[in-house]
């Protein structure tokens, strides 16, 4: 089973991929964990993938899905997850491509939906402890006594460095004029699938589970 997560930042999928992927046993990909994993494997292509992520040059869209398809060609499975990628048409139409290259095609595409207001109150009011990683959030889990992690005890906390207002503006601007066609994209193809992301995680996961078979 291959399969697409879409969605906009903080939107849940990330957590829902890694969930769908121990429950099926296929691998979850992610274009940074692959450009990551390129960059550390020491290869020649990975030191030229480094040297452009190093400019703040973004890596092209052929190159990402070359990646891709190296991954799918030496880890052969039973089927993927790819979360948050394609993010526009045009690394639609190539992944399509490369997939047909293959002989592998997409077969689900979940769409994860949430309002923006709520989507600026996960991401903004989200925080975790440096000392265990437990994630707790201002508006939706604080922790049970304030400035203390529950599971730890630590009064040590952290937030991600690009969750502010302006970063978070700019991503949400991005994912709106970019991903949002590709929902057109994939209702054409049937494959669409929408879930809706204001459901408690368990809830999501059991959700997902009913368009499986095993």
């Amino acid at each position: 089973m291959n399969i697409l997560f879409l969605g906009p930042p903080g939107s849940g999928k990330g957590t829902q991929a890694q969930n769908l992927s121990s429950y099926l046993k296929i691998p979850t990909l992610s274009s940074g964990d692959i450009l990551r994993k390129e960059c550390d494997s020491g290869s020649q292509l990975g030191k030229e993938i480094q040297i452009i992520m190093n400019k703040g040059d973004l890596v092209s869209d052929d190159l990402i899905v070359l990646l891709i398809e190296k991954f799918l060609i030496k880890n052969d499975s039973n089927g993927f997850i790819l979360d948050g990628f394609p993010r526009n048409i045009n690394q639609a139409n190539i992944l399509d491509s490369m997939l047909i290259k293959i002989e592998k095609s997409i077969e689900k595409v979940f769409n994860f939906e949430v309002d923006d207001e709520i989507l600026v109150k996960r991401i903004l009011g989200r925080y975790s402890c440096k000392e265990c990683g437990s994630i707790y959030n201002n508006y939706f889990k604080p922790t049970v006594n304030s400035g203390v992690c529950d599971k730890c005890g630590s009064t040590n906390f952290e937030s991600r460095k690009d969750d502010n207002e302006e970063s978070l503006k700019n991503r949400l601007s991005v994912y709106h004029k970019s991903t949002f066609p590709l929902v057109e994209f994939y209702q054409k193809k049937h494959l669409l699938i929408s879930i809706d992301g204001l459901k408690s995680s368990s809830l999501i996961f059991e959700e997902l589970k009913k368009h499986f078979k095993l």
